[in-house]
């Protein structure tokens, strides 16, 4: 069964930063274009960034473009989001998906993160 299990969510100021991590299992990680996505309270998901097999291309939802990075690490199987210079809007559950932009479907367990001051 495929296990996406994010971390490393909570709470942080206007302006901080956070790392999410997503520990992936039960698939070809290293084969997987995957994706981060969110889901703000009372709100539909909204697909946050993308990342290739390799990792050399990535692509990012205009609301975070230039604030978040990610990133991989294939031989650990682990998913990754640097999220900086974080706005109240950012307030969301996080989750890692499978797939990209277009066929991106989250499995798992998220991750809360509150900016708030």
């Amino acid at each position: 069964d495929v296990q996406l299990q994010a971390s490393g969510g909570g709470l942080v100021r206007p302006g901080g930063s956070l790392r999410l991590s997503c520990e992936a299992s039960g698939f070809l990680f290293r084969l997987a274009v995957m994706s981060w996505a969110r889901q703000a309270p009372g709100k539909g998901w909204e697909w946050v960034s993308g990342i290739d097999s390799s990792g050399r291309i990535t692509n990012y939802a205009d609301s975070v473009k230039g604030r978040f990075t990610i990133s991989r690490n294939n031989s650990n199987n682990t998913l990754y989001l640097q999220m900086n210079n974080l706005q109240v809007e950012d307030t969301a559950v996080y989750y890692c998906a499978k797939g990209g932009y277009h066929n991106y479907s989250p499995v798992g367990q998220g991750t809360q993160v509150t900016v708030s001051s």
